[in-house]
């Protein structure tokens, strides 16, 4: 089963989660000085907020699935889109253990596509430190927008 991924770069983490749990009525599943994260059944959301990213907004969208062959699909249906795509494969990200593949769309909105296999103890890896959030930059195609 898939599950849509939003994460938004927030500038005082204690007031967005007092207002994301009001508004989903459930505290946060995972909650770090710098990260809080809510698996919401409905609706079917993986939500989460850091203070990691160049600016308070929207960091990242994406599509998180449960299985190698959703994860397979996934990257087929991927491979197939006219966009700039990087294949990042296994990594630690938002204190999870995932292998993913990263896509942006037409307006240079960064799509995660992952599969999530434990639990990180950090936020990012070694190879993300010089990075504001764990959007890749790729360089865009034509007529496009620049990622995070």
């Amino acid at each position: 089963m898939k599950r849509m991924h939003i994460h938004l770069t927030v500038s005082d983490l204690a007031t967005s989660v007092a207002f994301y749990s009001g508004l989903f009525a459930h505290p946060p599943s995972v909650l770090k000085p710098d990260y809080a994260k809510w698996m919401l059944e409905d609706p079917r959301v993986n939500f989460a907020i850091s203070t990691h990213g160049a600016k308070p907004g929207l960091n990242h969208l994406g599509i998180q699935v449960d299985s190698e062959q959703e994860s397979a699909a996934l990257a087929e249906r991927l491979a197939q889109l006219a966009a700039p795509m990087v294949e990042e494969g296994m990594s630690a990200c938002c204190y999870a253990q995932s292998e993913k593949s990263w896509v942006f769309d037409p307006q240079g909105v960064p799509w995660e596509a992952f599969r999530t296999m434990g639990e990180a103890r950090v936020f990012a890896d070694e190879a993300r430190a010089e990075r504001p959030c764990c959007v890749p930059t790729v360089v865009p195609m034509p007529g496009r927008s620049k990622g995070c």
